[in-house]
């Protein structure tokens, strides 16, 4: 043969020899795959059963549930308003949502408010007549109302009453608490910054040592409840409190019923008139 002919043979083998080849056995398997996966798309997204989330429809419930909420807010604190300027008689839902300039709201909003939202509101009272008025905390009027519930719950041991509740309920409550300024303890409380108005017990004021005092304030009592003070005490040698207390009385048992009693005691003869007793016999 021709040299030049074997030489670009030879050439030509090295180049193949050089070039990557690709086995036609390996694309198969990603092949049958890739048509599996088509087969199973159409099946899930038309065939398949499950439930579907709408997201026009959670679109729509969510805004229709955020004008509720509006509508139903506005009229709260408008009827709030109306309780703290002295404003108690009771109005209807035309009447409110008038003063509320909510009058368009559609009548299925109206139904709402109407048979649902404002009878089950906890800040809104609702009459015989269908009408509602603010419900406050609080049944206090004015001043001596106030001071009188202060009392009743400084001799009953329940403490303060907080001061936005006293706001909320009491109508012109600022002017009220300035003339009790001189009734009345703020104790402003640690955890919320809220502040706590008291009944000023003015015959519970004496004098009290510094010394005393001072080893009262010294004392942390925070993370101890009443057990662990009253065992405290007792390794200290003294009683608390509720040893001095009323004492409750046990119960009184109830004796059993004697059963000798009930038996019945056996006639007896009259031995000691053996001498006066006489026979009679029909013969005689």
């Amino acid at each position: 043969m021709d040299p030049a002919l074997l030489r670009e043979h030879e050439a030509f083998k090295r180049r193949a020899a050089t070039q990557p080849t690709v086995e036609k056995k390996k694309r198969e398997p990603e092949k049958e795959v890739v048509r599996d996966e088509s087969k199973k798309k159409p099946k899930t997204s038309s065939g398949s059963s499950g439930p579907k989330l709408d997201s026009s429809n959670y679109k729509t419930m969510s805004a229709g549930s955020q004008v509720r909420f509006g509508i139903l807010t506005k009229i709260v604190q408008h009827m709030k308003a109306r309780h703290q300027d002295g404003e108690d008689h009771p109005l209807t839902l035309d009447e409110i949502l008038d003063e509320t300039n909510q009058l368009d709201i559609g009548t299925r909003n109206k139904q709402w408010l109407l048979m649902e939202a404002l009878p089950t509101n906890p800040k809104i009272d609702t009459n015989n007549e269908g009408k509602f008025t603010f419900k406050a905390q609080y049944k206090i009027k004015d001043k001596k109302s106030l001071l009188r519930l202060l009392k009743q719950h400084d001799l009953k041991g329940l403490g303060g009453i907080l001061l936005e509740d006293i706001q909320e309920s009491l109508p012109h409550s600022e002017r009220h608490l300035k003339h009790l300024a001189n009734e009345l303890l703020y104790i402003t409380r640690a955890q919320d910054k809220k502040k706590i108005v008291f009944y000023n017990d003015k015959t519970a004021q004496f004098p009290v040592d510094e010394e005393f005092q001072k080893l009262w304030r010294a004392v942390a009592v925070d993370a101890m409840d009443d057990a662990k003070i009253d065992e405290y005490l007792e390794k200290q040698g003294i009683r608390s409190m509720q040893d001095h207390g009323p004492k409750k009385t046990a119960p009184l048992k109830r004796k059993k019923p004697n059963n000798k009693r009930k038996q019945l005691k056996k006639p007896r003869d009259n031995e000691h008139l053996a001498d006066v007793l006489e026979t009679y016999d029909d013969n005689k």
